[in-house]
């Protein structure tokens, strides 16, 4: 679930301005004062896309050195199923231009202009945007909606919906609601929408409801929501949309209010995930070699994962939604290696479970020395078999991709690694792409579409040390990506790193 706030302002003409967000209405669904303004929304539905800058501008034309009185305005990025706030404007005629940065300026000359077109701001009316299709050939919808006061509603009981078809099926689909006791059995129809169908506004009590979507003039519903809070008088927009999640339900959900949007899942969906073995052998742990099994319990008595080599990755497994627990144990053995660790998957998500071992020294007296004869060798120490659960991410932009870092190196000679990613006309010190991985902490970034030289540096003695580098090439049909750091006795430097697509292929 994602939220995001901003506060009411009225932004008088000016040169370009860098906004961190749009600026919202004071109260949801309230009208200005004002006579000669009206609104903008800005929504990202173009699933492939990276995070797209809107700019609205009075007068191309227009000199903006020169011009004091040319209103223009650039918004940062909106990521796909993101929204901008309403931003209020005076009623005028804008040209729109909408963006992504592909080079290391956000300036609105160096953006990659994606589409453009012009709207009319109205009084008191929402002027909506909204980019759809592929990336590549998006296409832009435009839709008016008037901003309501609802004196009417006198004792202020009532709220606004409207429904928007962003889901490509030709067929379109069905939008049905329930209060939050009742089931699809007792539920309304709302309407009937084909893909990029804004529904008429209609007005229902103040409640908690359940929404179900099925395709057009059929009756499986393939869409539940869960209860949603429905406690002030204002305005919202339900947009139907692809799930690109783990479930197996092809709709997904989001609210779209003036000022906020959350997404809804399908109540029902499953989830996935998949195992890494990242265990080394030790003496301490003799009958491990290196292979292990994976049982979750309450589901059978049989292993879910058989067999995990170290160093490899299990196929993905799909499991409703729950909590569980995990163990490891050695193949044909009943012992085990890890006991009841918790694997909670939320519906429709995607998730990598990884294990390793940890290794501590033993303060056997808590005198603080742990070689207490002092031949230069711990007297004692002891492992842990643990467990880190990451999501893995399940973007679909074709222009950047997230590349998270996973150190699973428990180093007494360095407290991190840090990544860095240097472009032909970089070096180390210069690169403007670098990321520090701390032990068992996820850390990720968002690279565009280029080759890189990645270098894997820790700090030793003072020292900067190479622990490994090797080439990325990213381009449109590259994936979202682990680089995982792991200790290797093979390695000249005693490290290696993995390269690891976040998701299996389908």
């Amino acid at each position: 679930m994602r939220f995001t706030s901003n506060l009411f302002s009225t932004i008088s003409p000016s040169k370009v301005l860098l906004l961190s967000s749009a600026l919202a209405l004071a109260a949801c669904g309230g009208s200005s004062d004002s006579s000669n303004v009206g609104y903008v929304k800005f929504y990202n539905s173009s699933k492939n896309a990276p995070d797209i800058i809107l700019t609205l501008d009075q007068d191309l034309e227009s000199d903006d050195d020169d011009d004091t009185d040319n209103f223009e305005v650039t918004f940062n990025g909106v990521a796909y199923t993101e929204a901008l706030s309403v931003f209020e404007i005076d009623t005028d005629s804008y040209f729109y231009e909408m963006g992504w940065q592909d080079e290391d300026s956000s300036d609105r000359d160096d953006l990659e202009i994606v589409a453009e077109g012009q709207i009319k701001v109205t009084t008191d009316s929402i002027q909506l945007l909204v980019l759809t299709d592929d990336i590549t050939a998006p296409q832009v919808e435009t839709y008016s909606i008037e901003v309501l006061d609802d004196d009417e509603d006198e004792d202020n009981d009532l709220f606004n919906l409207r429904v928007l078809n962003l889901h490509p099926d030709s067929a379109g689909v069905d939008f049905y609601m329930s209060e939050s006791d009742e089931t699809f059995n007792e539920a309304t129809l709302v309407g009937q929408f084909n893909y990029r169908q804004l529904s008429e506004n209609q007005k229902f009590d103040q409640d908690e409801y359940i929404f179900y979507i099925t395709k057009s003039g059929t009756q499986e519903v393939l869409f539940t929501s869960d209860d949603i809070d429905y406690a002030y008088p204002a305005q919202y927009v339900m947009i139907v949309r692809e799930n690109t999640g783990s479930g197996t339900s092809p709709y997904a959900m989001d609210r779209m209010s003036n000022s906020s949007i959350t997404e809804y899942l399908d109540t029902d969906s499953e989830a996935q995930f998949r195992a890494y073995n990242a265990i080394r052998e030790h003496e301490l742990i003799p009958n491990y070699t290196g292979t292990l099994d994976i049982y979750i319990n309450g589901v059978d008595d049989e292993a879910e994962i058989s067999a995990l080599e170290i160093g490899s990755f299990s196929e993905t497994k799909i499991q409703n939604k729950g909590d569980y627990s995990l163990d490891l144990l050695i193949p044909g053995s009943t012992e085990r290696l890890l006991s009841n660790h918790l694997l909670s998957l939320a519906e429709n998500t995607n998730k990598t479970v990884f294990f390793y071992l940890n290794e501590e020294d033993v303060d056997l007296d808590g005198d603080g020395n742990v070689d207490e004869n002092n031949d230069g060798i711990v007297d004692e120490i002891e492992i842990t078999i643990k467990s880190l659960v990451v999501a893995n991410s399940t973007r679909e932009s074709i222009y950047d991709h997230q590349i998270t870092m996973i150190d699973l190196v428990d180093s007494e000679d360095f407290n991190f690694v840090k990544f860095y990613f240097v472009r032909s006309d970089e070096t180390i010190e210069t690169a403007l792409y670098n990321r520090s991985a701390v032990y068992t902490q996820p850390e990720s970034i968002y690279l565009q579409n280029n080759t890189y030289q990645v270098f894997a540096i820790a700090e030793v003695d003072s020292s900067e040390v190479i622990l490994s580098s090797f080439q990325l090439t990213l381009d449109e049909d590259s994936d979202e990506l682990f680089l995982i750091v792991e200790a290797d006795d093979d390695s000249p430097t005693g490290y290696r790193i993995e390269m690891i697509k976040q998701t299996e292929d389908e």
